[in-house]
């Protein structure tokens, strides 16, 4: 798989995780984020913002659920480096 970067900072972004919905089970999609801000979100456990927009702090395996189509349409628009 190969990791897109951001145009502006060569940031990868190809790094997928699972949105986590405050006390609801619905809509739940994995969605791209910045490599760094993931680990650092992993860590911390501070909120990290996807591609699409959404705000989470992630918390459970992403392979587990489908990939936000915005974030996908979005990160398939990024220029390959």
């Amino acid at each position: 798989m190969t990791t897109p970067t951001t145009p502006a900072s060569s940031t990868p972004v190809e790094e997928r995780v699972e949105q986590r919905l405050d006390g609801e089970d619905r809509e739940r999609f994995s969605h791209y984020v910045p490599r760094e801000k993931l680990m650092q979100a992993m860590v911390e456990g501070t909120p990290v913002r996807a591609l699409c927009g959404k705000l989470w702090v992630p918390s459970r395996d992403p392979e587990r659920f489908p990939v936000c189509p915005e974030c996908k349409e979005i990160h398939e628009s990024l220029p390959d480096e």
